[in-house]
C-alpha cells in the first residue's frame, strides 16, 4: 500500500473545502490518491468560561464531475484502505501533538 503524504493545497482548494469554517485553511492535510483527511483547529469556551482549542477531522474523496467541477462524496471500495491510512495519519498527528482538551470540558 502506498504511504500517505502531507498535502499542500492551493488557496482555491483550501477555501472550497472550508467555506463552513470562515475560509480558514486546515492545520494539516494528509492524502492518498483522491482521498484526504483535513485537520481543523476550532475554538470553543469551556464550562468554566475559559477559551479552549480543539480539533476535528474531515474525510473526503475529490473527483471532477462531467462538467469539470470538483466534488467530494462517498467512498468506493478501493478508497477504503486509503481512507483508513489518512485517518490513521491524522490520528497520529493529533495524538503526538497532545493538546486536545478533555471531552467533558464543553
Amino acid at each position: 500500500m502506498k504511504e500517505a503524504k502531507e498535502v499542500k493545497q492551493d488557496e482555491s482548494e483550501a477555501q472550497e473545502g472550508s467555506e463552513e469554517r470562515s475560509g480558514n485553511p486546515p492545520e494539516k492535510k494528509f492524502g492518498a490518491g483522491a482521498v484526504s483527511a483535513s485537520i481543523w483547529r476550532n475554538e470553543a469556551v469551556r464550562k468554566d468560561g475559559e477559551p479552549v482549542a480543539y480539533y476535528s477531522v474531515s474525510l473526503q474523496r475529490r473527483y471532477k464531475d462531467k462538467e469539470g467541477n470538483w466534488k467530494s462524496g462517498s467512498l468506493r471500495t478501493a478508497d477504503l484502505p486509503k481512507a483508513m491510512l489518512v485517518l490513521q495519519k491524522a490520528y497520529e498527528y493529533l495524538v503526538l501533538k497532545g493538546d486536545e482538551p478533555d471531552e467533558d470540558v464543553f
